[in-house]
């Protein structure tokens, strides 16, 4: 049984670190869309580009899943970073029914020139921060992630048990 962080009869949105933490990414997100859009480049297309330049996702499909987009969206985006020439699809040799997807060196270049801004504003945000608490909070963010992805996962095969 978890500890009980959290009780129904004194429980306030504000203290709930989901809200915490969707409140946090809703600034950040604001922030840097603000500046991105001045170097000519969205935040949805940013993600897209650093998945591909650090090895996170390959393919449309993984993409969607990982950025929670639909196919469809996420085809058009993909089609506009093509056609600027950012990133280019080739056939995986090994299963031709699959795309895989790439940057070029014009995709590594537009994110040599947006990644120090992302860092301006990563930086600009943690600025009352210690670069131990930075660590500390990194560390806390990553087991509350590992110990909600155990848990989806326990939940799909209890569902996909009580299906057969």
């Amino acid at each position: 049984m978890p500890k009980p962080y959290y009780r129904p009869d004194t429980f306030h949105l504000r203290d709930s670190i989901g809200y915490l933490v969707k409140r946090t990414q809703r600034l950040m997100q604001e922030g840097i869309e603000a500046r991105f859009a001045a170097q000519g480049c969205t935040l949805q297309q940013w993600a897209v580009l650093m998945n591909l330049r650090d090895g996170l996702a390959t393919t449309v499909a993984e993409l969607c899943r990982d950025l929670h987009h639909d196919s469809g969206a996420m085809t058009r985006l993909i089609d506009q970073l093509e056609s600027r020439n950012l990133i280019e699809r080739r056939r995986n040799p090994d299963d031709r029914r699959v795309i895989e997807l790439s940057l070029t060196k014009a995709g590594h270049k537009v994110l040599d020139k947006l990644i120090p801004t992302a860092c301006d504003m990563l930086n600009e945000s943690l600025a009352g921060l210690s670069r131990e608490e930075v660590k500390l909070l990194q560390s806390l963010l990553r087991r509350t992630i590992d110990r909600l992805q155990n848990m989806s996962l326990t939940t799909s095969a209890t569902e996909k048990q009580k299906a057969s």
